[in-house]
């Protein structure tokens, strides 16, 4: 009966307003800043109750981000991350604070719930058979870059990069300029593969070609409004494409 009494009258059982409620509550309780609100992409009911809770938790002073916000934010580095996550009012000193708080965890946790889309290692491995060389610019911090490159396509990649002090990030072209010259390649013969409005603006920048893929982070709509002219949805595709069959 205690078992049954308690999954019955959990927090998370009933209307969108009783979970509000049991959130507001919890958070004033632990003396929350903040709000982070689950949703399932593509769930009306879930990213409808997380519109109603961001209304309802900010009425009550706790600000709220839904994933899709989060999301939304992601893509310029961790500092601009931050940046877009905070209150607008926040200070340097406490935005300086979640950011070394940020990079504490995500260097423990940065393979979390991580893997490669389908079929890309195999594509990586083909285009290095045909001697096709290969690299990765990302915004993430560089360690994230490096670990991930290692657990995830050993061997696959010629130079693997991230943010790092000093070096302008995506979509500034100074990472990929910099790539370019240390496997001395022109930008003739450079192809730059991305999958979000950055990389096509970073593209644009290196003066180089860009392919777009559908299998990512942004959808093909965002892709053609910042100018994409190829997209493609699968790997054999691309391939194809990459090596002019």
């Amino acid at each position: 009966m205690a078992m049954a009494h308690r999954l019955v009258y959990h927090a998370l059982n009933g209307s969108v307003n009783r979970r509000i409620e049991a959130g507001i509550r919890h958070a004033k309780q632990t003396k929350a800043d903040g709000v982070v609100w689950f949703n399932h992409w593509g769930c009306k009911h879930t990213m409808g109750a997380a519109q109603l809770a961001k209304k309802k938790f900010e009425e009550a002073g706790l600000p709220l981000r839904t994933k899709d916000e989060v999301r939304s934010f992601v893509g310029n580095g961790v500092g601009k991350l931050i940046e877009r996550a905070l209150p607008e009012d926040t200070p340097e000193t406490e935005r300086e604070k979640f950011f070394e708080v940020f990079a504490r965890n995500y260097k423990l946790h940065c393979a979390d719930l991580t893997r490669p889309y389908d079929g890309v290692p195999e594509l990586i491995s083909a285009l290095r058979a045909r001697g096709v060389k290969t690299a990765v610019v990302s915004n993430k911090v560089d360690f994230a870059v490096q670990q991930l490159a290692e657990d995830y396509f050993p061997g696959l990649f010629d130079i693997a990069v991230g943010e790092r002090e000093g070096v302008k990030r995506k979509p500034a072209p100074d990472s990929v300029l910099a790539v370019m010259d240390a496997l001395g390649v022109r930008r003739e013969d450079t192809v730059y593969i991305g999958d979000s409005d950055v990389d096509a603006e970073t593209a644009k920048n290196a003066e180089v070609d860009f392919i777009g893929v559908e299998w990512g982070f942004r959808p093909r709509e965002v892709l053609l409004a910042h100018g994409a002219k190829v997209i493609v949805k699968r790997t054999d595709e691309l391939l194809r494409l990459i090596l002019g069959e």
